[in-house]
Formats: structure tokens, C-alpha cells, sequence
């Protein structure tokens, strides 16, 4: 998924002539702490809600207002991981996108940006989720995918988390089935550490052993 695929078209940019006040309402009408400010088709920059709190005279003109504006920006191609990574360094809750010519197509806002990562790790879709931990040196998602594939599931999504001065990681698997008990049992076969499981319809938490229990209560 790409950056010009995320772009909201419900958040409008400021003008060089906007004012203060009017760029702090739009940030609290769109719940955002960064807008883009354009003049004609070109970006400007972003201004934070921090810094235009920091203006007294709110009806001062934003060019006008000696406000910093960040030149901060991503191409139309970026991948949704980079868009990420900047969102996440620079602290942002959006990050204009603009074209190879370097004109402004439109905003990808935080939210966006959840729902986007929602929809890429198939969030929404119904499915068991299985954490394993292996050695990096035994990292075969090819391996991992023929497991998932005898036990007739599919992996909707994966993701791999790794851990400073260790050879262990996590990889976390989203599969199409929520009865994954056998999943796990021939994960476990094949010397897999599963570490966590959720979503397991079948997972017995004592829930039917105290339904009869209830049950032979009221037959007395």
C-alpha cells in the first residue's frame, strides 16, 4: 500500500493567508496537531499547534506570523511503512504527500494512517492470531506457511518483532480460522515455542465444566 492510496480527502490545507486562529480552528475540527500550508499548488510546509499557541495575536496572517514551518513531506509512492517510520520519529499526526514534481496532492492524517495499517494487517477480519518465538537462524516463513497450509488455514498476515543483543524474535501470525487448536498442536510438533494464542474458540476455559456443574445443581 502506498502513501497516494491513503490520502484524506476530507482535510482541506491553509492558505499562506490564513490566519492563526483560523489554522488552530481547522486543527480542532479535523483533531489534528499538524496542517500543511500551501501557496497556489506548492507546499509551504507544516505548522504545529504547538507553535501557533505560542503567537499571541492570534489574527495574524500565518506567512506573517514568523511561525517555523516544518519542511516535512512524503512522496506519492512512499510505502505505508515509511510514512510510518516519519510519523513516529517526527512525533506527527499527519504528513502532507506530494507528487515528483514536488506539488501537493493531499494529507494522510493519523487516522488514515490507523485505519490503513487496520485494513493491511487484516484487523477486521475474523481469524486466530499465534505468537511464536524461534531463533533468528531458523526464521523459514516459508516452513511456517506449509504448517498453516496442512492444517487447511492461510495466513491473512505476519509480522516479526526482534529484541536488542538476542538471537530470539517474535513472529506473530494472523490466520483465516479461529479454531486453531490443532494449528498449535503441529506448531508445538514441530518444536515451535508458541508463546501466545488468542482468538481459539476452542481454548477450554472452564466455562463447560461450569455449565454442567450448574446444571447438576438444578437436577438435585
Amino acid at each position: 500500500m502506498f502513501a497516494e492510496e491513503i490520502i484524506s480527502n476530507a482535510i482541506p490545507s491553509l492558505r499562506a493567508d490564513d490566519t492563526v486562529q483560523k489554522a488552530l480552528d481547522r486543527m480542532n475540527e479535523f483533531k489534528v496537531k499538524h496542517m500543511p500550508v500551501l501557496s497556489e499548488a506548492s507546499l509551504l510546509g507544516l505548522v504545529s499547534e504547538d507553535d501557533l499557541l505560542n503567537i499571541s495575536k492570534h489574527d495574524t496572517i500565518l506567512t506573517d506570523s514568523g511561525v517555523n514551518f516544518l519542511n516535512v513531506f512524503t512522496l506519492s509512492d512512499a510505502h505505508t511503512y515509511d510514512v510510518i517510520r516519519l510519523m513516529s520519529q517526527l512525533k506527527l499526526t499527519a504528513v502532507p504527500v506530494v507528487d515528483q514534481q514536488k506539488n501537493y496532492l493531499g494529507l494522510i492524517s493519523i487516522n488514515n494512517m490507523v485505519d490503513a495499517v487496520a485494513e493491511q494487517y487484516a484487523v477486521n477480519h475474523p481469524g486466530g492470531i499465534i505468537v511464536l518465538e524461534i531463533s533468528n537462524r531458523d526464521n523459514s516463513l516459508a516452513h511456517i506457511s506449509q504448517i498453516v497450509e496442512a492444517d487447511n488455514a492461510q495466513i491473512l498476515s505476519s509480522y516479526v518483532n526482534t529484541f536488542d543483543d538476542s538471537t530470539r524474535m517474535e513472529v506473530t501470525l494472523k490466520v483465516n480460522k479461529t479454531e486453531i487448536t490443532s494449528l498449535v498442536a503441529s506448531f508445538e510438533r514441530y518444536d515451535y515455542l508458541v508463546k501466545e494464542v488468542y482468538n481459539n474458540t476452542q481454548i477450554d476455559d472452564g466455562s463447560q465444566e461450569r455449565y454442567d456443574s450448574f446444571m447438576n445443581y438444578l437436577n438435585v
